[in-house]
This record gives structure tokens, sequence and C-alpha cells, in this order.
């Protein structure tokens, strides 16, 4: 099957099971103050639905990982997209804050079914271009965070905040039929372990690969990196710059489409490049970037050059994560599941230590930021010399 013939059919499939967990989060984002009203519970108890929503991605990932190592994948996607869909469903007519808590779990732990095997489908697609089919997916999902929150205040004014959950019930029902019709089984290495003998034999397989090691922690620090972006963004923008609603969703678009730009540039240039060189491009991106956004947030306290700084940033961090995962994969063929597992539990709890990191650093919140992507590079840099150093 060629590239083009990919992009047209199985790419655009892939990326729409990726962004079901970005549009689970960021579509109910403005809903939080309308299901505290409406639940008659502090913001609180919402705020917690989200944490329970991370935690439940996170376990489920662990287990379906080597799951579907052992057992296929297109059967894992069609159970989470179904259960996925049901949960939604439910979740419109509770009438209790701790039900709706459990099952925002338990539609996180059914998402994730559907998320972990899209990088295997892709490393078994590209083989040693796998970063380039990543970069496309990640390119195309990246529209969920750019449009969901939008997306979820018009589906809340227009109705309620059931919409929203209505409408990602209907997506889930779509990309059900979609993924039946058209997604295709891939093949598999099922090992003769079984039960707990099974998780910890490739767990132990992934985390114990010497050629992966660093790796792991490059994709850890450049999704704790995007993470860090998340929690601060709004606190640069609106808290410390006091720009208008309006003018935050214009620099938060700039930004996320940079991200986006980060993506398609690798796309185009990692066949010929490989990897590893991409990863230097991205390093040395953003080593420029977080110098000159340490210097404007001290020195200057422009909120346009700020922006301006943090967008080819973010665009190294789309190189950086995405060749990372690219070559984590290429080394497990028999056990990419288990891997995106790994990946994905350390990249969601590398997201939630930026919160307690940022709050700790007694700075503003833009140059804050800039001192914590600035560490998170250098621990790249780190990384990144010690794998070139063994060869790697």
């Amino acid at each position: 099957m060629t590239d083009k013939t990919l992009s047209k059919t199985i790419l655009p499939l892939l990326s729409a099971l990726v962004a079901t967990t970005p549009l689970a989060i960021d579509l109910y984002l403005p809903a939080f103050v309308a299901i505290s009203a409406y639940f008659d519970t502090n913001m609180a108890n919402v705020q917690l639905s989200l944490s329970s929503y991370l935690a439940g991605y996170a376990i489920g990932m662990m287990l379906f990982g080597p799951l579907i190592d052992q057992k296929g994948r297109r059967m894992f996607a069609l159970f989470g997209l179904l259960g996925f869909a049901v949960c939604s469903f439910l979740i419109t007519v509770t009438q209790s804050i701790d039900t709706f808590i459990a099952l925002r779990f338990a539609q996180a732990f059914c998402g994730s079914a559907v998320t972990v095997v899209v990088p295997g489908i892709i490393r078994y697609m590209y083989q040693e271009n796998t970063a380039k089919g990543m970069s496309y997916v990640s390119m195309i999902m990246m529209l969920a965070p750019l449009l969901a929150p939008s997306i979820g205040s018009v589906l809340m004014i227009t109705w309620h905040w059931h919409a929203i959950f209505y409408a990602l019930a209907i997506y889930a029902v779509i990309l059900f039929v979609l993924a039946f019709c058209f997604l295709k089984e891939v093949p598999i290495h099922p090992s003769k372990l079984k039960g707990l003998a099974l998780f910890f034999s490739n767990y132990r397989i992934v985390l114990t690969n010497y050629k992966a090691r660093f790796d792991i922690v490059i994709s850890m620090l450049a999704s704790f990196a995007f993470f860090c972006f998340l929690t601060k963004v709004s606190a640069i923008y609106m808290a410390h710059f006091k720009v208008t609603e309006t003018e935050f969703g214009i620099l938060f678009a700039f930004n996320v489409l940079a991200l986006m730009l980060g993506n398609f540039i690798n796309t185009r240039l990692v066949p010929r490049f490989g990897s590893r060189k991409m990863l230097n491009l991205g390093l040395m991106i953003s080593f420029i970037s977080v110098s000159s956004l340490i210097f404007v947030s001290t020195f200057a306290e422009n909120v346009y050059l700020v922006a301006a700084f943090i967008a080819p940033l973010m665009m190294s961090l789309g190189i950086m994560a995405t060749n990372a995962d690219a070559l984590i994969l290429i080394n497990f063929k028999k056990k990419s599941g288990t891997a995106t597992a790994v990946i994905g539990t350390l990249r969601f709890g590398s997201g939630a230590l930026a919160g307690p990191i940022l709050a700790f650093i007694p700075l503003p919140p833009s140059t804050g930021f800039a001192v914590a992507m600035a560490i998170a590079v250098t621990g790249i840099l780190v990384c990144q010399l010690k794998q070139i150093k063994h060869g790697h």
C-alpha cells in the first residue's frame, strides 16, 4: 500500500481514533461551570472528573498494551469504541456527580483501548519510516485540541452540556462502523506466557531495552514540556498579560498550529534524514527558542514576543516527541502495544507533575514556564548525547 493510498484511507481513520481522548477532555472544559451547577456541587468535584479520566486512561493503557500484542488490535479497537459510546451516553442520564466521575473513569478506560492500537498499526505499515506515519496522525489529531473547546461551547450554548457527551457517543459509533469496515488486523507475535507472567515479561522487555531507554526518557520529557504549556498557557496570556478571551483563542491557536507545522515538516524531511537527525534538529530549534523565551520573559515582558518564541518551541516539541516515539517503536516489532502503553503512561504521568513543578518555581508565569521548558530541553539534550555516545 502506498503512502498516498494510506493518507486517503487508513491514516485519517487512525487519526480520528487517536483523537477520542483529546476530544473527551477538551470538549467538556467549557462546561465545567454548567456541570457544577447541574449536580449542585463545587468546582473541585467537577475537576476531579478530569483527574479520574486521566487515571482511567493510564490504567487502561497499562492493561491493554500487552493484551493487544497477544490477541490483536482490531478486536480491542472495536471494544473500546463501543464501551466509549455507551459510557458517553450513560453520562447524559446520570444524576450524581459521583457516578459522573466514575463514568468518566470508565469512558477513559475504554478510550485507551482505542488509542493504544494505533502506533503498532503505523509501525507495521511504515517500518523504518514510522516517524512519517506518526507525524501524519499527530498533525491531523492536533485539530482536536485546536477546535474542541469552541465546538464544546457551541454545543453547550445551543442546548445543554449533555450535548457534548451525546456528540462523543455519536462520534464513537461512527468510528465503530468505519473501523469495522476498514480497520484490518496486522500480524501479531503472541507469547506462550499467560496471566501476570505475560504482563511482567512484556514490560520487562520494554523497560530494560538498552537501545530504547534514553528515547523513552526523551519522549517523557517532551510530553512533560507540552503539559507545562497546557497547564500554564492561560495563566501566561490571560492572568499575566491580561489578554481578552478572543486574543487568548488566537494566541493559543497560533501555538497549536506551530505544533502541527512541526509534524508536517517532519513528514517531509524524516524519510530523507531519519528520526535521529530530525530529533537533533528539533533539539536545536528548542534550545534557540527556550533561550530566547527566557530572555524576553525576563527583560521584554511583551505578550506577542513571548507567543512568537513559544511557537517554534512547540514546533520543536512536535518534532522531538514524534521521532522519539518512532525510535522506541522500531525496537519493538513484537511488543509495540506494550511499548505504546509505556509511552502513554509515562506521558500522562509526567503531565501530572507539570502543575506541581510549575507551582514550585517562584517566578512570574512566563519566566517560570520558560525555566521549566529549559529544564526539560536540557534533559532531552543529555539523553540524546548519551544515546549517540552508545551508538544508537
